[in-house]
């Protein structure tokens, strides 16, 4: 009985990637997750002539996007679609901790704007200009405080109610909702 216990805290603890829409539910707030993934391919990012040694750390069999694809994609306004955050929308209690574990190859930025566009990274942007919020980049202290790097996480607290858009300052086709209750 235990075990089936714990299986079943688990289970409901867990959101499953690739899901469109979540809610965190209970009686009490707690922790949502959400994923940022990509598909960096490292032969390619880690090229001197990129980005350089050791950027993308993904382990990920058979991530492919190349360096230059990512550019090329983007441009033509198809983003790769495997760079995304899971859930793309998520429904929470007000005092829910949103947690963004960083589970792709490279950098991603999780800020919080007033209206989707561009990043700082002119190339990504598909003719969208950069937004204020994600403006400056990196030099950007309130930018860098939203950077998550490979392997790591960022809590995202105090959400008021209502509807919240975040983004990758990086990849700004990695765009999600929440919406506190």
């Amino acid at each position: 009985m235990r075990t089936i216990s714990a299986v079943m805290a688990l289970a409901g603890s867990v959101i499953l990637a690739g899901a469109s829409h979540a809610t965190a539910q209970g009686s009490s707030p707690g922790i949502a997750q959400v994923v940022a993934l990509d598909e960096c391919d490292p032969a390619t990012f880690n090229d001197p002539g990129a980005v350089g040694a050791d950027f993308c750390k993904n382990i990920a069999l058979g991530a492919s996007t190349t360096f230059a694809d990512l550019f090329a994609e983007a441009a033509a306004g198809t983003p790769d679609p495997a760079w995304d955050f899971e859930p793309d929308t998520l429904a929470i209690k007000q005092g829910t901790v949103v947690t963004v574990a960083d589970e792709g190859g490279e950098p991603h930025t999780f800020t919080e704007v007033k209206k989707f566009g561009g990043g700082f990274i002119t190339g990504l942007n598909d003719g969208e200009a950069t937004i204020p919020e994600c403006s400056g980049g990196f030099k950007n202290i309130a930018v860098a405080r939203t950077r998550i790097l490979q392997g790591s996480h960022l809590d995202i607290t105090g959400l008021s109610k209502g509807k919240h858009l975040f983004e990758c300052c990086i990849h700004p086709w990695m765009r999600m909702e929440v919406d506190v209750k």
